[in-house]
């Protein structure tokens, strides 16, 4: 018997009282007439961008236009036509460090707190976190409304790896100063396309 079994055979020998699980099939989450809106609302609150396009926009005209100054751009997507990197061809993950703008799909986002759901689509998945700053395409059709929905959506699918992400990483831990980009990408731009 390992030490993870034996410690968890003496806790269950000392369980004094045994309760049923709840019942979780009447819940009741909180939905939206208008849920996009709410997606922006909330994106933006956590400080993302939300930048609304047509689906046939020129998107790398427009990363050009959102980060003027970007020098290394990363991304697998087909449409991204500038990417100086790929995170599926690179030698490993610390060849992504200097990237200045990665640029990744979200498969959908959750309208309650505004974040994307990433699972990963590509080798290095350093690029989501590396990067300085984050661009997500995510198509407006493909919001949902809360986090039940989004993990009925998400399933027993193997992913392999998949994260939420909503908005720049930001810390307040040190002398309570809000820090932007403290463990992640210091801005998040999400390009909210119509279908």
């Amino acid at each position: 018997m390992s030490s993870k079994e034996d410690i968890l055979k003496r806790i269950r020998s000392n369980i004094r009282a045994q309760y049923a699980m709840p019942d979780l099939s009447d819940i009741r989450a909180t939905t939206y007439a208008d849920p996009v809106g709410q997606f922006v609302s909330m994106s933006q609150s956590v400080g993302a961008r939300v930048v609304e396009v047509d689906k046939g926009c020129d998107v790398n005209a427009l990363i050009g236009e959102l980060y003027p100054e970007a020098k290394e751009i990363a991304s697998n997507l087909p449409e991204v036509t500038i990417a100086t990197r790929n995170p599926d061809t690179v030698a490993d993950a610390q060849s992504l460090n200097g990237t200045d703008v990665g640029v990744i799909r979200g498969e959908f986002g959750v309208a309650e707190n505004g974040c994307v759901w990433v699972p990963q689509q590509m080798r290095e998945k350093a690029v989501c976190f590396i990067s300085e700053h984050l661009l997500i395409l995510l198509s407006r059709a493909h919001i949902v409304s809360n986090m039940h929905e989004a993990y009925r959506r998400i399933g027993f699918t193997d992913y392999g790896y998949g994260t939420f992400i909503s908005g720049p990483s930001k810390t307040a831990d040190i002398a309570q100063v809000l820090v932007m980009g403290a463990q992640a990408a210091r801005t998040v731009t999400v390009l909210l396309m119509s279908e």
